[in-house]
């Protein structure tokens, strides 16, 4: 399966970002109140600068407490972010995200983003491709 077509099964594929300078506070109000793990912090909403996770805030708040909310996000973000294309192989990014410990990977154009898939989505594509595998060797002992 290809980066494309999860992408394009995504109900709603729009990427969530934020302005460089942009606080942790308001960082992680945007997490919780959309209930999603990652923004990409992008000064355009097309050029990808860094990604902030719920995992970098944490990593953040046990280092220097409750007083990280107010710095930036850029004193944070993931700055060297992996990023994918549209006709990368679903399985080559799973590995990817395997190996590098990380979720979510935007899939870029060149250099401008056009969306961002999270290891859910690709397990979830990953399992729909097995079920349809599995119904169709099904078929194909009943005589289907």
């Amino acid at each position: 399966m290809l980066v494309s077509q999860i992408l394009k099964s995504k109900a709603d594929y729009a990427v969530v970002t934020v302005k460089p300078g942009a606080s942790v506070a308001e960082v992680a109000t945007i997490l919780a109140k959309r209930r999603i793990g990652t923004v990409v912090v992008s000064p355009d909403g097309k050029h990808v600068a860094g990604i902030v996770s719920e995992r970098d805030i944490v990593v953040e708040v046990a280092r220097n407490g409750n007083a990280c909310v107010t710095s930036t996000v850029d004193a944070i973000m993931t700055r060297n972010v992996t990023g994918c294309a549209a006709s990368d192989h679903a399985d080559d990014i799973l590995q990817k995200m395997t190996n590098g410990r990380f979720r979510h990977v935007p899939v870029m154009d060149g250099d401008v983003m056009v969306g961002l898939i999270s290891i859910g989505d690709v397990v979830k594509a990953r399992l729909a491709e097995l079920a349809m595998e599995k119904d169709a060797l099904e078929g194909m002992i009943k005589g289907f």
